[in-house]
């Protein structure tokens, strides 16, 4: 039974603060534990499962937890809970996970019955809002809408470029896989992402071609960037967005991704390299 019904937008954007601060400053599992119990508390409350089991999940990779299995299953059976939820939000981000996980482990024949469940509409809701704004001439509120999308869209065409770049290097087919890591650059820096994300296509590509120097020429340009401040409203893109977390999450990708270069098999092949050994000391002081 539930002790309360619900909480509000806030308390849950504040506890998820709350869960995130306890992962830094002491660690994953007592920060998992701590939601545990407040979802336990309120049971009921959608909205507060759905943002501290996404955070929880997202943190799994940021913070290179060990043994994630042991959690993913726990989140799993949440989400296939909250794949119920009346939210249409929250029903739907639930549902896209589950068929990840099924995807993940295998099971191709329950991820197509997840993928055949999700709801059709020909109907774009947040476009056709950002359209009434304007003509309220609520001229901010659409402009908050049509960055969000641009922000998605090239997220999207980023992740389409990966997958084409790495079924290229399946097929052997190298000359399109430098046309899609080409590409990745370009859209990444016209549209004023930041400077170390530019460098993502390149390094996958040098890392399966097993290209020491080129790998770590990029290396040498992204680990140095990845410290840096991204301003998104620097850009007239983004003048709207929240971007107050971006340094400090800029500085823990960066940990992060230095903690995969001393320990990830992928980058063994660069270990034997003083050059290498030097770049992990400049980007750890």
């Amino acid at each position: 039974m539930s002790f309360h019904e619900d909480l509000t937008d806030i308390e849950i954007e504040n506890f998820v603060d709350d869960v995130d601060k306890t992962v830094q400053e002491q660690n994953y599992d007592t920060a998992f534990q701590k939601a545990i119990s407040k979802i336990r508390e309120y049971p009921t409350c959608d909205r507060l499962i759905y943002s501290v089991i996404l955070y929880l999940e997202g943190a799994l990779t940021l913070y290179n937890v060990p043994a994630v299995e042991q959690y993913q299953k726990i989140y799993e059976t949440f989400y296939k809970r909250l794949a119920a939820s009346e939210i249409p939000e929250i029903r739907d981000t639930a549902t896209s996970m589950l068929i990840s996980y099924a995807r993940n482990r295998g099971d191709f024949s329950e991820a197509e019955e997840l993928i055949d469940s999700l709801p059709f509409s020909t109907i774009d809701r947040e476009e056709q809002l950002a359209i009434l704004y304007q003509r309220q001439e609520r001229y901010q509120d659409a402009e908050k809408i049509w960055e969000h999308r641009i922000i998605k869209g090239i997220t999207d065409i980023q992740i389409a470029l990966i997958n084409l770049l790495e079924t290229a290097l399946h097929e052997k087919r190298e000359k399109d896989a430098d046309f899609f890591a080409d590409l990745y650059e370009t859209i990444t820096r016209q549209f004023c992402f930041p400077e170390w994300m530019r460098c993502n296509a390149h390094l996958q590509l040098a890392l399966v071609k097993k290209d020491k120097r080129g790998s770590l020429s990029i290396l040498q340009k992204m680990l140095p960037s990845m410290k840096k401040e991204w301003d998104m409203q620097n850009s007239p893109l983004y003048r709207h967005a929240d971007g107050s977390g971006c340094t400090w999450l800029s500085g823990r990708l960066a940990k992060t991704f230095i903690d995969e270069l001393a320990n990830n098999e992928e980058y063994s092949f660069l270990r034997e390299d003083p050059e290498f050994e030097d770049l992990i000391t400049q980007a750890e002081n």
